[in-house]
């Protein structure tokens, strides 16, 4: 972008004898948390690379909710235009997919599936998660589109139409609930979920919510909108949209070599999938290995899993000046005859300078 100068970095990548180049950063994953990383990391003068595969979690979705400032921006335009900010200050970006992390004597090794390779003093991770559907046919193409689960990114766009929330776990009365602020038009389907108490059933009845018995065998689209879904009976509901709670995991094909394992994810007791468990920092269990966006946090919205990343950018940077501080302490308490000379010549002429002799007197200035 042309409003922006390129910095040159104190960091630059460099090649390696291994082949591919050496960065302080390798961002894996390229949606709003690893281009928030990378930006705030390039700006630090870092040397960074993106790899992304090009399959944003969020990519069905027609626009990007609540993010201020851009507001139902397509999720496609929000990464080009945050490629292109990251770019201008140097991070390089790579699409392809890490099939291999291996941890080296000095960082990380990164093996891509297009044969390339690169290391790092840092690994960024910010992969987002992959979500676990229900298994009812003709659900998952819908995903994203009328199939919802997020009423803070959906609810808008789908207010005060018929709307049904389909119960897989514990929490889908709260769901209902909440959705109920966007409608008054909603179906409580318990499909595979728990009967609810009778409090619940107090709660649903007091907000005008109609609960449903059996099992939904199918989804019902004409010219590519939901229209309703079927029952197990044949019973057929219109409905405008379909409320699921999803699964979601992390993908942690990569984990293992880095020592590091899923945890799950809960919320009031209930195991809702799994996360990538990091201090507030973004620091995982893995030394050099940071994390950030909806893989640590599940319940991050795009603009907080941008945040996340500038946040665990600017502790990351932190990270690589006390490292390098240290190294350079060491480095200086080392003795070694020219730097010794050095530091003489430096006291010598500033000795000069100040009017004062090698042993603290005043010199003559005659």
């Amino acid at each position: 972008m042309s409003g922006h100068a390129r910095c040159t970095s104190t960091s630059s990548s460099t090649s390696t004898a291994a082949g591919g180049h050496r960065y302080d950063v390798v961002v894996v994953g390229g949606g709003a948390a690893g281009l928030s990383g990378a930006l705030t990391l390039a700006r630090a003068r870092r040397s960074v690379l993106v790899v992304d595969a090009g399959e944003p979690r969020n990519a069905r979705a027609g626009g990007v909710h609540t993010y201020l400032g851009r507001e139902g921006t397509p999720p496609a335009q929000l990464l080009t235009d945050g490629r292109a900010e990251a770019q201008a200050y140097g991070a390089e970006f790579r699409t392809a997919r890490v099939t291999a992390l291996r941890r080296t004597d000095g960082g990380f090794g990164v093996v891509l599936d297009d044969g390339s390779a690169a290391t790092a003093r840092r690994l960024l991770l910010t992969v987002g998660l992959v979500d676990e559907l229900p298994d009812v046919p003709g659900l998952a193409p819908r995903w994203g589109r009328d199939v919802l689960h997020c009423p803070y990114c959906h609810g808008w766009e789908i207010r005060d139409q018929p709307v049904g929330v389909l119960a897989t776990g514990p929490l889908a009365v709260h769901q209902a609930l909440l959705w109920r602020q966007w409608t008054d038009d909603l179906t409580l389907f318990l499909h595979t979920g728990p009967e609810p108490v009778e409090e619940e059933y107090e709660q649903l009845a007091a907000r005008g919510v109609a609960v449903v018995d059996g099992e939904v065998t199918a989804l019902q689209v004409t010219d590519d909108r939901l229209t309703g879904v079927e029952l197990a009976g044949g019973r057929v509901i219109a409905l405008r949209a379909l409320v699921v709670a999803s699964r979601p995991h992390v993908p942690d094909g990569l984990l293992h070599d880095l020592g590091l394992a899923a945890s799950g994810w809960e919320r009031g007791g209930h195991a809702l999938g799994t996360h990538l468990a990091a201090d507030p920092s973004g620091a995982t269990a893995a030394p050099g290995v940071w994390v950030a966006g909806n893989v640590a946090n599940p319940l991050e919205t795009v603009i907080g899993a941008a945040a996340a990343g500038v946040r665990v950018g600017g502790a990351l940077n932190l990270d690589l000046v006390t490292e390098e501080t240290r190294r350079a302490v060491d480095l200086r308490r080392t003795p070694s005859p020219v730097r010794a000379e050095q530091e003489l010549t430096a006291r010598v002429v500033g000795d000069r300078r100040h009017g004062r002799a090698p042993d603290g007197t005043g010199l003559s200035r005659s």
